[in-house]
């Protein structure tokens, strides 16, 4: 009875992820941004997605998931700079601040929108910098202080392993105590749940989306997850000899983790079985801390933003 209800399920492309005051959609031919700003109006921006990601090299298998990563953060934070253009801290009669030094100059050379990319890029640089010294780095000087004690090298890299998925828990709970970042898990929440609504057929209305699971297999928390286990057995293959050898070729292998853990994450999101329940499981558990159950207004953002990259044909979708 199982396998015939889940042949019913049209399983999507689509996804997104939850922004300030809203959710940010992508489908196969545009991107969409919904905000609720404070005067309570739903605004959307709409994108049509670039030819370049319609290339042929870019769907082939571990290509395309490594370039979906670096795409899916650069369009992260374009969809952040939108949404927090709405909700400015100041006070309406208060002076607004004028723009840096840096700014200026950026802006004089670069003109406005490209200096707005060059700081969406920057941003982007920023962010991999800091991930890499947060969950590469730093498990490797940790666990480097028992290679005195481990001689094996691939016990050594569980050991790392181990240390880097304690680092990413420690700070997922600590970022969701914070009260903004959960009501942006309210809105990941809601985008989990219209995906859902749609995958199953059903009309997307708020009593449809609401009863949804705000639980779903193809979460970007998921897929992080999924990254920190497989580079595991990736970077197995590596000598703990040399410390700076070694992590650079953890750098240089990190394309690699990410597109095998797409592949991963792909194959767990087109099948329904106890490998791929077992694969999604740890992921969905994690979800419990980055997803919040979200009200009817953040339900009918999720709702705008999904509606807005619905394609005419569903077959142009399809995960």
């Amino acid at each position: 009875m199982r396998n015939k209800k889940n042949c019913s399920i049209h399983k999507t492309s689509i996804g997104g992820q939850a922004v300030i005051e809203g959710v940010m959609m992508k489908g196969p031919d545009k991107i969409a941004t919904a905000v609720r700003k404070l005067d309570g109006e739903i605004v959307v921006d709409e994108k049509l997605c670039g030819k370049a990601r319609k290339r042929k090299i870019l769907k082939l298998p571990v290509i395309r998931g490594c370039i979906n990563f670096f795409d899916s953060m650069i369009l992260g934070v374009k969809a952040l700079m939108y949404s927090a253009k709405f909700f400015d801290i100041e006070e309406e009669d208060a002076p607004k601040a004028e723009p840096g030094k840096f700014e200026k100059w950026l802006e004089k050379k670069l003109g406005s929108e490209k200096a707005l990319n060059a700081v969406i890029y920057f941003s982007v640089v920023l962010s991999l910098f800091m991930s890499v010294g947060l969950f590469i780095v730093l498990p490797t000087v940790v666990v480097g202080f028992l290679k005195g004690l481990i001689d094996n090298h691939i016990l050594l890299t569980l050991a790392e392993g181990i240390v880097r998925i304690c680092i990413f828990l420690a700070y997922l709970v600590l970022v969701a105590q914070m009260k903004d970042i959960k009501r942006v898990f309210m809105y990941h929440g809601a985008e989990h749940k219209s995906i859902h609504c749609y995958e199953k057929g059903l009309e997307l209305t708020i009593e449809n989306v609401r009863a949804q699971s705000r639980l779903h297999p193809r979460c970007g928390t998921s897929f992080l997850l999924i990254v920190m286990v497989v580079s595991v057995i990736v970077f197995s293959f590596i000598s703990w000899n040399n410390p700076f050898v070694r992590l650079g070729l953890r750098l240089l292998l990190l394309p690699v983790v990410a597109g095998l853990s797409y592949e991963v994450i792909k194959f767990a999101g087109r099948h329904d079985n106890c490998l791929t329940a077992a694969i999604s499981a740890p992921g969905k558990w994690l979800q419990y801390i980055t997803t919040n159950e979200p009200d009817d207004s953040q339900i009918e953002v999720a709702i705008t933003a999904l509606t807005a990259v619905i394609p005419e044909n569903k077959e142009q979708d399809k995960w």
